[in-house]
């Protein structure tokens, strides 16, 4: 069992970091770096073996493209620096997960655009190269932007887990991504891709156990599975993720929270962690009952 971070945006905001719309965690980059570091620290705290770059944001759909094109590499090595300043000062033994986030908004697989990928990613992959452990697709809404940026990334051998959004609606027969796209298709991408794990992330808690016990299915028993569900109620197929500050739930407690983990350890998961909504304090629920 590895135990990841939580959510960033929503604890930047809870510490009373620079925080508003659009640019989402990528503001406290410039204007408040020490925070980011300190959650990171944090979170390593909690017992987290893994944290995530700070990066999400850093993408037009946050911070706009004027600001993207003369900025990136910028704001993305600021992110990462972070990071690695936490681990050092924390002296523990923890991996740096370079973020590639949603590049296009998340939720929205309608908005991808297969021929402006790649000028939105490269500079971000090459500014985290020199300095994370492996690659976390994280967010991802459908199969083709995943398959696009896998193809940018450097033939280094380093690890790349991909982590899914799912539909949020829990009465689905199948869990389905919010491109529409199946389970089955979905590990049949991870499997041809060579990746070394997939997870579920920035959905509800509720709709990633059926997830788990369907990829396990079809996966074979050296790629791992995780989850990080976020404390949002149900979003609809309009919804894009961090495009308004949505209330989170007052039910999902790290005590509820570590109710969802133990389920999605018994379906096969391996790797659990949080994403919006969950703090410190519900990692480190994880961490004292599985560690």
């Amino acid at each position: 069992m590895k135990i990841l971070d939580g959510g960033f945006g929503r604890e930047l905001a809870r510490r009373g970091a620079p925080f508003r719309q659009p640019e989402w965690s990528a503001l406290a980059l410039t204007e408040a770096p020490e925070i980011v570091k300190e959650v990171h620290l944090d979170f390593i705290r909690a017992g987290a073996e893994v944290i995530t770059t700070n990066n999400y944001a850093v993408v037009p759909f946050h911070i706009g493209q004027e600001r993207f094109d003369t900025e990136v590499k910028d704001l993305v090595h600021i992110a990462v620096m972070q990071a690695k300043q936490a681990v050092e000062e924390s002296g523990k033994k923890v991996l740096i997960a370079g973020c590639l986030p949603p590049l296009f908004g998340s939720y929205r697989a309608d908005l991808f655009q297969e021929n402006e990928a790649e000028k939105l990613a490269k500079p971000i992959i090459e500014t985290l190269a020199p300095h994370v452990d492996f690659w976390l697709a994280e967010t991802q809404s459908c199969l083709k932007e995943v398959e696009t940026v896998h193809a940018l990334l450097p033939k280094d051998q380093r690890d790349f887990w991909v982590s899914f959004t799912l539909q949020d609606e829990i009465k689905l027969e199948q869990p389905l991504l919010r491109s529409g796209e199946s389970i089955h298709q979905a590990a049949e991408m991870i499997i041809r891709l060579g990746a070394k794990a997939v997870l579920f992330n920035c959905c509800q808690p509720e709709v990633i156990h059926k997830a788990i016990i369907t990829i396990k299915s079809l996966l074979p028993e050296d790629i791992e599975i995780g989850a990080y569900a976020n404390a949002f109620p149900p979003q609809n197929s309009e919804a894009t993720a961090n495009d308004g500050l949505d209330e989170v739930r007052a039910d999902l407690n790290p005590a509820l929270y570590l109710k969802f983990a133990q389920e999605w350890k018994e379906a096969g998961a391996t790797l659990l962690g949080g994403c919006c909504g969950i703090g410190p304090e519900h990692i480190s629920e994880l961490s004292k009952f599985f560690k």
